[in-house]
């Protein structure tokens, strides 16, 4: 199986490689993987003292492992702390988040990458963020006798750990000093495995949006835009999401909206500025200064606001789930607003447990999002209702960050 596996990522990485001429997000892979080993052994080179080594694959990963660094810096400022990405999207975003002294890459997982990399970088402690199971450098890990962690784990029965053909991952499972899960049914299901060092500390996640909303920052022109009227803020929208959104907003024409696109695509905004019959700016193009009177949808047509953009909102909607799955429902439910979201939810735990507290729905068309949102937008005790469930559901979640950093620095402070 680990030769299938080394074929199976040189195979991974060729395909990468003959992509990268007609798509950017595998041109940034396969050129940041390419030169990773050679940036990382220059700029380790020097560098003393402990070091901890966190890898997340993508942004969504890396936002579960920010607290944990933020801590780490926090109470260890000498700490040199190394932060790897395998997606581009979450390492152009975040090339230059400052409480990391290093970020890079991560280089493919073939052996000869993995001997470079943790003679480059030589960890005290290796943290992976979720579902990370990369076998070669697990293999390094565990053969180096390196405390190693998987934090914000969850894990369902259909994942090939629990397989009859998945020796090899469960093997991969033992190198984990702890493995820090989110919940009871994560930590059953590695007992019935033999792995019994998991704890249940919850997702930080909730501990960094509840950091997000203390923080959230005054955003004028959508203060400008609300007017001290009731606004409805859609989150990482895809297409369909937005057609959908499109018979909400054109119904509700006393209520301002705004929608923040996944992806800035000109296309779908003209579709937006062609469709809306209230009238449609854009953030980009807009002052805090202009007169919003007859525009009722505004366009964020920019990353960074919205996790602050929902301190101003009553309502919210999420984007993904009529794709792959919806995206973080947790920004908009720490300020207490009601959720609605697409079918494809049910592999994320804080969909359903929101779901299951009353503060979320999710809906299949257009006329469930109207029947949904039309007793939030008449009563308001069921408003209140609703956002007092999910701002309490928020707060009892934290801590995760807590208790990963006792049991990981308990006697190496």
């Amino acid at each position: 199986m680990s030769v299938l596996y080394n074929i199976g990522i040189r195979c991974y990485s060729a395909a990468i490689a003959l992509a990268s001429p007609f798509n950017r997000k595998a041109r940034l892979r396969h050129r940041g993987g390419r030169e990773a080993l050679r940036h990382i052994e220059e700029s380790m080179r020097d560098v003393k003292g402990r070091i901890v080594w966190l890898h997340a694959a993508s942004l969504g990963e890396f936002e579960q492992g920010r607290p944990i660094i933020e801590r780490i810096k926090r109470d260890s400022p000498e700490t040199v702390v190394v932060l790897t990405f395998f997606s581009p999207s979450g390492y152009e975003i975040r090339k230059d988040y400052p409480c990391a002294d290093h970020i890079f890459y991560l280089p493919a997982d073939t052996p000869h990458n993995v001997r470079r990399f943790l003679n480059a970088i030589h960890p005290d402690v290796a943290i992976f963020v979720k579902y990370e199971f990369w076998l070669n450098y697990l293999d390094g890990l565990r053969h180096r006798q390196i405390p190693t962690y998987l934090v914000s784990a969850i894990f369902r029965p259909t994942q090939v750990h629990f397989r009859p053909w998945g020796g090899i991952w469960r093997k991969a499972l033992e190198t984990y000093t702890t493995i820090f899960v989110q919940d009871e049914a994560s930590r059953t299901l590695l007992e019935g495995v033999g792995y019994t060092r998991s704890i249940i500390a919850g997702d930080t996640r909730f501990d960094r949006v509840a950091a997000i909303a203390k923080a959230a920052r005054e955003i004028p022109i959508i203060e400008r835009f609300r007017d001290d009227g009731d606004l409805f803020i859609a989150g990482s929208t895809w297409g369909k999401d937005e057609k959908i959104l499109a018979q909400l907003i054109n119904s509700n024409p006393a209520i301002r909206f705004v929608v923040a696109p996944h992806e800035i695509d000109e296309e779908r905004i003209k579709w937006l500025e062609a469709n809306i019959k209230g009238g449609v700016a854009r953030y980009t193009r807009s002052t805090p200064d202009d007169d919003f009177s007859t525009t009722q949808l505004l366009v964020l047509d920019t990353i960074g606001p919205l996790s602050s953009a929902y301190g101003y909102a009553r309502w919210a909607y999420i984007g993904g789930g009529f794709g792959v799955g919806i995206h973080n429902t947790l920004e908009a439910a720490t300020f207490g607003l009601p959720i609605a979201f697409g079918p494809n939810y049910k592999k994320f735990r804080e969909a359903r447990d929101l779901i299951s507290v009353g503060a979320a729905r999710s809906i299949s068309s257009a006329e469930e999002l109207e029947a949904w949102f039309a007793p939030l937008a008449t009563d308001g005790e069921a408003l209140q209702k609703a956002s007092s469930s999910a701002r309490r559901y928020t707060e009892e979640q934290c801590g995760a960050t807590d208790t990963i950093i006792s049991n990981i620095f308990s006697d190496r402070r």
